[in-house]
């Protein structure tokens, strides 16, 4: 399938690690240019050394997405380096547990600055750009926002948060042609919950007890399913029609756990 991504330019917020890399990594194939942006590191460095001996179209941003004046910056340095840009994919974030007793105030408030203003911030200075060339976004959110899970009420407000900023955008952006979507994995083995594993007492036994529940394949998502997904969605000759969706990419997790 001609995806017609071939010299388009895309930011992906988090693009040098998990589900981020996954995500570049699709792109590059597809023939499109990629800002991956993050904190760069010891993934992400790794990441861009590969690309850079393979001389791949990548741009590698460090920024601490949190301050909007950096944010701002990826975007400005995008406009100088390649003139355009046709796609931003919001990923950067993690589940820090910051929960109703676990958690205080301060913490929620700035859980929701690390997880869910850059989302904002990102696709406000990437609107004039977006804008000239009709483009896309996708917002990956998670299965969080639509089950909850317990102990973690920051993370799931920036996740259900991120689902409605794809409708109301969807709406707001309806008249200049910018399609704005989401994508929700549920349990992808990504270094951020490989370490999450590793805290728990036997982290082969917890793997085994959360694949037992995933319905389809009894297995976790890999990161190439979500980039595929959200790969097609950035596609204005494969989705120009698709606009304002919530896609859940995660083998029937999240509504066909019913059937175990």
């Amino acid at each position: 399938m001609d995806l017609d991504l071939r010299g388009r330019v895309v930011i992906v917020t988090g693009g040098g690690a998990g589900i981020g890399e996954a995500i570049t990594r699709a792109l590059l194939d597809e023939g499109a240019k990629v800002v991956a942006v993050g904190r760069m590191g010891e993934n992400e460095q790794r990441f861009a050394a590969e690309m850079k001996v393979s001389g791949a179209a990548c741009d590698f941003v460090e920024a601490s997405l949190a301050e909007a004046e950096q944010c701002k910056r990826v975007v400005e340095f995008t406009r100088s380096t390649h003139g355009r840009l046709d796609g931003l994919v919001n990923n950067a974030g993690a589940n820090d547990s910051v929960g109703l007793a676990s958690g205080d105030p301060t913490r929620f408030f700035e859980s929701l600055r690390q997880n869910l203003v850059h989302y904002y911030s990102m696709a406000h200075y990437a609107l004039p750009m977006l804008r000239e060339a009709k483009g896309a976004i996708v917002n990956i959110s998670s299965k969080v926002a639509l089950t909850g899970q317990g102990g973690t009420s920051a993370y799931a407000a920036a996740k259900g948060a991120q689902l409605a900023l794809t409708r109301e955008w969807a709406a707001e952006l309806l008249p200049v042609g910018i399609r704005v979507n989401s994508v929700l994995p549920a349990e992808v083995l990504t270094p951020l919950y490989q370490r999450w594993l590793d805290t728990r007492a036997d982290p082969v036994a917890a793997l085994r007890h959360i694949t037992e529940r995933i319905p389809l394949g009894r297995r976790m998502t890999e990161g190439a399913e979500i980039a595929a997904t959200t790969v097609f969605l950035l596609s204005a000759k494969q989705s120009g029609h698709t606009t304002a969706q919530h896609l859940v990419v995660d083998g029937g997790y999240t509504h066909l756990d019913r059937t175990l």
